[in-house]
């Protein structure tokens, strides 16, 4: 599972450098939120979590690692690609994608600290 984390942190890494790169030749800057939230949520987070789950392995190697993954890679896109059509488009109809994609990223997010507290030792 480390590795799944690993290499999908330097896909959103390669998204948002490519977003920041766009967003400076373009001088559309109102999309920094979403810009950040792949940076943060996804490059960072994950990377952390991923040589987290690389160090502690019993961590990795059970279904709330496996639901963690699926939720935060299903929940983060949702989330930062409704807010960047609301941005875009100015159409307040994408707000509730953008709300259930953080739930869902939530949800994920909510699993990843209850597996450290059951499976990351002292």
């Amino acid at each position: 599972m480390a590795s799944k984390f690993l290499k999908i942190a330097a896909v959103y890494f390669i998204l948002a450098i490519i977003l920041g790169i766009v967003m400076g030749v373009t001088k559309a800057f109102q999309y920094a939120s979403v810009h950040a939230h792949l940076n943060l949520a996804g490059w960072v987070t994950l990377a952390i979590i991923g040589l987290i789950y690389r160090a502690y392995p019993q961590a990795a190697d059970n279904k709330l690692a496996s639901w963690h993954f699926w939720l935060h890679n299903i929940g983060l896109p949702v989330m930062q690609g409704c807010l960047f059509l609301m941005l875009f488009t100015g159409a307040e109809s994408f707000v509730v994608g953008a709300i259930v994609g953080s739930l869902v990223l939530g949800i994920g997010i909510l699993l990843f600290v209850i597996n450290v507290w059951k499976h990351v030792g002292e």
